[in-house]
């Protein structure tokens, strides 16, 4: 096992991975921004190294400088966290040349998985139902016309190096298939520095059910059942279930399945999360892979009992896992709400300043995971997230009651946050009866700025 691991990220899932280093005897090395000087993660980790401004390409993203802090402090091995350099396969590829363990999959399997196109192309040939589209990525106006065509129309233009609703166009005409297409590389280029686009049918409001894997470097593959991550506003993600409502014991099994099937035809590694769409009859098709933690790991946590970052550090240190497929148990019911620093009536416009008062809840039942404290200044450098809130109830009723009175005691003073949004969500009729899809939000936010 390490004696002492760097953490390459920051907030909420830095705190969380010290968390899980303290229970492994582990020493954790955090680094800050001059922006994060006073961020709860530099304030708790053992060691706390700064690493640029505040501008995530001088910071979290720049390669060398985490290199080198860890190579300075003694570290063995690097937790890149969610976001940042997570994905990124020539950060992984870096560790590996510079001595030091990326806590992670492979670099190849990064680089397998990391291109959308790429990857929908290695899932079809693992025998893995896939969304009628375009084979990789396509070339030009001319190939892309011919496969919407083919796959029939309504489509999606989406950036092969996207993630994060990001690169994203519905297209409804083949009018307008030139102007999104260009639309959608010119925002894939400016946030993932490659134009590439393919295209996929869309499937009209389908649920966006994503399963949990963790794999050893022995070759063992077991999946921890699903979330429900169709709770979304324009692709980002707001709430996220585990069990999903709408997913049978049957149809567990076989994406379950095919999700190991998957991770086994890539050679994959560590903890990563699969992602299919669903649609109303029920038949499921491969969207993309994160090669991650995920956001809401701790909703599979909560119902399976198993911790995800620990079973990160412990496969990275070349430990076998240590349960079989038969060990699963789903136990009741967890749901996680991602509480922003956020206007939800301007449009969702982020609310950076300083946290003058702050009450969480807690109780049977009831976690939280973040990184903020009264008197803390929420910055505008980065993501709006001030924590999630995760209830976990012996079933779904009791899951969704424990949430509705722990968001009537969340107070937070000072920023405006998505609270009261979060509450309207559990409490509404479509919700609590399991009746919603990846369009949900969308629509009910529509109506809402008609009022």
């Amino acid at each position: 096992m390490f004696r002492k691991i760097l953490i390459a990220n920051r907030g909420e899932i830095a705190v969380r991975i010290i968390r899980a280093c303290r229970e492994l005897n582990i020493r954790c090395v955090a680094v800050y921004s001059t922006a994060d000087r006073n961020s709860l993660h530099a304030q708790i980790a053992d060691e706390a190294i700064c690493i640029g401004p505040p501008a995530t390409k001088d910071s979290y993203l720049n390669m060398n400088a985490i290199i080198q802090a860890a190579l300075n402090c003694g570290a063995e091995a690097i937790h890149p966290g969610f976001g940042f350099l997570s994905e990124n396969s020539d950060f992984a590829r870096l560790c590996e040349k510079s001595g030091l363990v990326f806590i992670g999959p492979s670099y190849n399997s990064i680089d397998m998985l990391g291109n959308k196109a790429a990857a929908k192309e290695t899932m079809k040939n693992a025998g893995v139902p896939v969304i009628p589209g375009s084979e990789g990525a396509v070339s030009s106006v001319e190939e892309a016309k011919e496969v919407a065509e083919k796959a029939g129309y309504p489509i999606l233009v989406k950036a092969s190096a996207g993630g994060g609703g990001r690169g994203i166009r519905r297209v409804d005409r083949p009018e307008d298939l030139e102007d999104q297409m260009r639309s959608a590389q010119l925002e894939a280029k400016n946030y993932f520095g490659d134009d590439a686009v393919y295209i996929e049918k869309f499937l009209i409001n389908p649920h966006h059910v994503e399963i949990q894997i963790l794999a050893d470097q022995q070759g063992n593959v077991v999946y921890l059942g699903e979330r429900d991550c169709s709770m979304q506003r324009r692709n980002q993600k707001v709430l996220e279930e585990c069990p999903s409502p709408i997913v049978s014991p049957e149809l567990r099994s076989k994406m379950g399945k095919a999700a190991v099937t998957a991770a086994k035809q890539c050679g994959y590694y560590n903890a990563g999360t699969i992602e299919f769409l669903v649609d109303e009859n029920r038949d499921f098709y491969f969207m993309e892979m994160n090669t991650r933690i995920q956001v809401e790991h701790p909703i599979t946590e909560e119902v399976t009992g198993i911790d995800l970052v620990k079973a990160q550090i412990e496969i990275a240190a070349g430990m076998p896992i240590k349960i079989t497929q038969d060990d699963i148990r789903l136990n009741g019911h967890a749901i996680e709400c991602r509480i922003n620093a956020e206007n939800p009536d301007l449009d969702f416009r982020p609310s950076p300043g300083t946290i003058t008062a702050l009450y969480m809840p807690g109780g049977p039942g009831i976690r939280i995971d973040g990184a903020v404290y009264q008197g803390y200044t929420i910055t505008p450098y980065y993501d709006s997230m001030i924590s999630k809130l995760i209830a976990h109830g012996s079933d779904r009723d009791d899951a969704i009651r424990k949430m509705k009175w722990a968001l009537s005691e969340f107070i937070v003073e000072g920023v405006d946050t998505n609270i009261d949004f979060q509450l309207e969500i559990i409490k509404h009729p479509d919700f609590r009866n399991g009746n919603y899809d990846i369009g949900f939000l969308n629509r009910y936010m529509e109506k809402h700025n008609k009022k």
